[in-house]
């Protein structure tokens, strides 16, 4: 197009852009483009998180080696610090407060150090959970990769952590007279349903604590009082006898009680299937499957989201 000026100058314009009225996502949909980070669709992103499994496993392998290697005991404090705990817990409750009444002591013990190791597994992961996108944000804006690999490594980490806490258990268990026996194989399944289901709590918090880092510093309280809430130093029938039958209910369904009883009943003779709740097994899937798949897909919801900002 040409137009002359008031000199008599002929003066040339460009013409309109063909791009010109289109919004940037016209742009991007005439031209092929897509957004950088884009979350995947779902069935993709398990896809990819499975491609990313062998760094899952060394991730995690590498925090644990590098989580007590400034301490001179390295590796024994992941044995030593749920037993300390354990030993504090029935200082105070076993012997103080009596809170093993009803239970003799060569179950009790052993009830007590389960309690103690098998909810530190689920309250470490959701730790671990709160911290794993705001605490490894240099590597979440470097790299491109499935974010949801860094709450399921450290899900994975506490894992392992527990693996070594277990052959104490066992140990101990055995001293109080719980001997080896083909219940013991029932922990594998137990275990499997608190891993998953841990994860999916792990993949909530992860979520939760990367747009608020304030809630590593609530989440102590929070979980001290599930802890005291589940039964780990206690019978909650024994010590809830005197209350209203669903009080006890509400606290033996919940989930952290169900996987420690679970392990409890596999693990020690004394302790039997009067202690459980009805449909124990289905409870346990129930809460694995529920929170499990429920705090993947929460995850997945805000996948472009991490990081930026």
């Amino acid at each position: 197009m040409s137009e002359t000026t008031h000199g008599g100058a002929i003066a040339v314009t460009a013409p309109p852009s063909p791009d010109a009225g289109l919004s940037p996502a016209e742009l991007a949909a005439k031209y092929g483009l897509s957004v950088s980070g884009a979350r995947p669709g779902l069935a993709e992103y398990v896809r990819q998180l499975w491609g990313r499994r062998h760094f899952i496993l060394a991730f995690s392998q590498a925090k644990l080696t590098a989580q007590y290697s400034q301490a001179k005991l390295g590796q024994l404090w992941q044995v030593a610090t749920p037993l300390l705990n354990a030993a504090v817990y029935f200082l105070i409750f076993g012997l103080i407060l009596n809170a093993g009444r009803g239970m003799e002591k060569d179950v009790y013990i052993p009830f007590l150090v389960t309690g103690v190791f098998v909810f530190m597994f689920t309250q470490t992961s959701v730790m671990s959970g709160v911290r794993a996108i705001s605490g490894n944000l240099g590597l979440v804006r470097a790299l491109h990769f499935p974010r949801a690999s860094l709450p399921v490594s450290f899900a994975l980490q506490q894992l392992q952590q527990l693996m070594f806490s277990m052959i104490v258990l066992f140990v101990i268990a055995a001293a109080f007279g719980s001997y080896p026996s083909l219940s013991w194989l029932l922990i594998l399944p137990a275990l499997a349903l608190q891993f998953l289901f841990n994860v999916g709590l792990s993949l909530i918090m992860a979520r939760l604590g990367s747009k608020t880092p304030d809630l590593a510093q609530l989440m102590p309280f929070v979980m001290r009082t599930w802890m005291y809430g589940s039964g780990v130093m206690f019978s909650i029938p024994i010590m809830l006898q005197d209350k209203p039958a669903w009080i006890a209910d509400v606290l033996m369904y919940n989930p952290a009680a169900i996987y420690m009883d679970l392990i409890r009943f596999a693990l020690i003779d004394g302790y039997g299937s009067e202690n459980l709740p009805s449909h124990v097994w289905f409870a346990a899937l129930l809460w694995a499957v529920l929170v499990g798949v429920a705090g993947f897909v929460y995850f997945w919801k805000a996948e472009e989201r991490y990081g930026r900002g």
